[in-house]
């Protein structure tokens, strides 16, 4: 088969690899992929993964078999919907189903119908009305631009002051048209968790638990940022939130077949709250995560492509997920200066080294290859090192064993990925 990934980041950097371990993958494009990618793949810098047109034009002229997208916006565009009506399998939602994560009130409107746990909120199209709400309900709050704004449009408001600030923000236009909408929530309390599934005709065959860390710096201090690691399995969750969370993504996955005018094809990302009243939903996103994908996908025993193609292909039924009993943890290097203004064009030196070492394999996020093929920092996050082992400590270790392993100037990461989840649940303070 030729296959075609649309994307740039790690997340694509992840799904290239495991799709080139397929014995059905055949020619492997990623568009516009990265550093990488390319020592993987066919790197195709010129494709508009965001038109549908373009993304038909390719497929017909490369023969591509099977398209999968990456990211959100060229879902939330419909490439997805085009790339079917030529008759083409395509793994990914169409624009009806990637609304789940195109619009906040949508996807809390289709929490609420279908009777899926999640926070109280108020949706706004104007700031006075914002601002009332939260004044009525009273800080903490998380307000939220109802559009995509690149994982930068969710402000925790300890405060009605920071509250007030964020919504006029909003409203302002610091997230563009993203928010012209606003989503004022209750803030809950508790551990964060991600449960991603494969959905397809109205079912959901759910992958393995994983937490992120997307704060800055450690402690989980400074600013929000795309995720500076993460961990799969997740060891403090208990056997019946499992349960709870794995009967939600059910229930959802049941909903989009009833409600959507398509089948619903592709994986579903559930963000969770473990709250002391249970796990309830803080969102969805219509694609898989980054960086739980580079932690999730490595424990994947299954052949990603006849995975993918079955849930394509509507057939859900075809699918047994095996996950492997190893633990995975992933820390992700990034440029100094990010989530703010960084420079780009650092050399990177030491990932054969890093990869050496086992159980290790380094997933390419902001790199690119210099003409005379050096390999130089190209993003804020450049790069997610991520260890496999016996014990959640070993691989833990081992991961950061990497990470020293590897330089560029300005290199910056946590060092404290996964140390909460060592403690155990009293870290969370439930």
């Amino acid at each position: 088969m030729n296959i075609l990934v649309l994307g740039s980041g790690g997340r694509e950097h992840a799904l290239a690899w495991a799709i080139a371990q397929s014995s059905s993958a055949d020619e492997l494009f990623v568009a516009p992929g990265n550093g990488g990618t390319a020592q993987i793949a066919h790197n195709v810098s010129d494709l508009d993964a965001e038109s549908g047109d373009a993304v038909v034009a390719f497929v017909r002229q490369h023969a591509i078999d099977l398209v999968v997208i990456g990211p959100e916006a060229p879902l939330v565009a419909g490439v997805a919907d085009a790339v079917r009506a030529a008759g083409v399998a395509v793994f990914g939602p169409d624009a009806e189903g990637a609304r789940l994560e195109g619009s906040k009130t949508f996807s809390k409107e289709f929490m609420v119908r279908n009777g899926i746990p999640t926070a109280g909120y108020g949706s706004f199209d104007n700031a006075e009305d914002a601002l009332a709400y939260a004044c009525e309900v009273g800080a903490p709050l998380v307000v939220k631009a109802d559009g995509l704004a690149a994982g930068k449009g969710v402000i925790v408001a300890d405060s009605l002051e920071v509250a007030e600030e964020a919504i006029r923000d909003c409203f302002a236009g610091v997230f563009g048209t993203a928010g012209s909408r606003v989503v004022v929530e209750e803030c809950l309390t508790g551990p964060e968790c991600s449960l991603l599934a494969f959905v397809s005709a109205g079912e959901a065959l759910c992958m393995s638990t994983a937490q992120d860390h997307k704060r800055a710096f450690d402690g989980d201090t400074g600013p929000n940022t795309g995720g500076m690691g993460c961990y799969s399995p997740v060891p403090i969750v208990t056997d019946d939130e499992l349960a709870e969370m794995q009967r939600i993504m059910q229930l959802a996955a049941a909903a989009t077949a009833r409600e959507f005018s398509n089948d619903y094809r592709g994986v579903l990302y559930g963000g969770f709250m473990l709250t002391p009243e249970g796990p309830k939903v803080l969102e969805f996103n219509a694609r898989f995560g980054d960086p739980e994908t580079q932690v999730v996908l490595p424990r994947l025993e299954n052949d990603l492509v006849e995975v993918m193609l079955a849930v394509a292909e509507g057939r859900p039924g075809d699918i047994g997920l095996s996950w492997s009993d190893s633990w995975a943890c992933g820390v992700v290097l990034a440029s100094a200066g990010y989530p703010g203004s960084y420079q780009k064009g650092k050399a990177v030196s030491g990932i054969g080294h890093a990869e050496a070492l086992e159980g290790v394999t380094v997933f390419h996020a902001g790199t690119t290859m210099n003409p005379d093929g050096g390999l130089v920092t190209s993003g804020g996050r450049v790069l997610c090192v991520t260890a496999l082992g016996d014990t959640f400590e070993s691989a833990r270790a081992q991961a950061y064993r990497a990470c020293g392993l590897i330089d560029f100037e300005g290199k910056q990461f946590r060092t404290d990925i996964g140390y909460r989840a060592s403690i155990g649940r009293s870290a969370w303070g439930n």
